[in-house]
C-alpha cells in the first residue's frame, strides 16, 4: 500500500525542501540595506499621494466580486464548446439552463443597481 503513495510523498518532500531551501538561501545571500525610499510603497515613479491605508467603499468590493462571478462563467463555456458535438441536445439544453440562470442573476444585479459606480 505504501508503494503506491511513495512517489507522492517523495514529490512533497522535494517540493518542501526546495521551498525552504530557496527561502533560507535568499535570507543568507540577499543584501539588506533598507532605506526610506526602498520601504515606501511603489507608485509608478510618482510621488506618494495619501496613505496606503486608505479605506475603500464596499461598492468597490461588490463590483469586484460580481466581475469575478460573471467572468468565471465564461470559463465554463470553453470546455462545453469543445465537447459540444458529443453532448448533443442534452448538453445544449443544460448550457441553455446555465446561461439562463446567469442571465437572471445579471438582470437582478443590474436592477438592484449593484453595477452603478458612484
Amino acid at each position: 500500500m505504501l508503494d503506491s503513495y511513495l512517489p507522492i510523498i517523495v514529490l512533497i518532500v522535494i517540493a518542501l525542501a526546495f521551498a525552504v531551501g530557496t527561502i533560507v538561501m535568499s535570507h543568507l545571500i540577499g543584501h539588506r540595506k533598507p532605506s526610506a525610499v526602498k520601504l515606501a510603497p511603489y507608485e509608478c515613479g510618482m510621488p506618494l499621494v495619501g496613505s496606503a491605508r486608505e479605506r475603500l467603499s464596499i461598492k468597490f468590493y461588490i463590483i469586484a466580486m460580481l466581475f469575478i462571478v460573471f467572468d468565471i462563467e465564461a470559463v465554463f463555456l470553453y470546455p462545453w464548446a469543445v465537447v459540444f458535438k458529443r453532448l448533443g441536445m442534452f448538453g445544449f439544453a443544460e448550457m441553455g439552463v446555465f446561461i439562463f440562470i446567469l442571465l437572471v442573476g445579471y438582470v437582478y444585479v443590474w436592477k438592484k443597481g449593484a453595477l452603478e459606480w458612484e
